[in-house]
């Protein structure tokens, strides 16, 4: 089932993100940061546990970004990751956004979806906002992808 997330979520959505973070495909989210954020995210629970989550935030006027997109490795392959993506999309209509961009090191994944290869630059309100604070700046490998609305 894919829900928006609860209090009681956050320890489950950092464990699963730091599963992903500690490999270095993905950046690790404080406690603090998840739970300052906790309106953004979406979740699968299934059979009572977090099986996966992803966040819609917004960053600009008309622009939004899915960020955090995770999936437990043994619940991969069952549509959760694209349904958490259509969750974001939806809501990021709902909210007026008309872009959503992604940062990511699965581009191919986002782009069955919809999504298009953009540079970096293309996105100044994150670079300046977040990226400019990330212990990779500037030497960010994942792929922007942006998908109009």
């Amino acid at each position: 089932m894919i829900r928006k997330a609860k209090i009681k979520d956050i320890k489950q959505i950092q464990a699963l993100i730091a599963c992903f973070a500690k490999h270095d495909v993905m950046l690790p989210r404080s406690l603090n940061e998840l739970y300052e954020n906790i309106r953004d995210f979406w979740v699968v629970e299934d059979q009572g546990k977090i099986s996966g989550c992803a966040a819609l935030h917004i960053s600009w006027d008309d622009l939004a970004e899915i960020k955090s997109l995770a999936v437990a490795k043994n619940k991969q392959g069952k549509g959760f990751g694209h349904d958490l993506v259509l969750a974001c999309l939806a809501e990021a209509k709902v909210m007026g956004a008309k872009k959503v961009f992604a940062l990511t090191y699965q581009p191919n994944f986002f782009k069955k979806l919809g999504f298009k290869k953009i540079k970096h630059e293309a996105l100044p309100h994150k670079i300046w906002a977040e990226c400019i604070n990330c212990c990779k700046f500037p030497n960010c490998q994942e792929i922007a992808l942006l998908k109009l609305l």
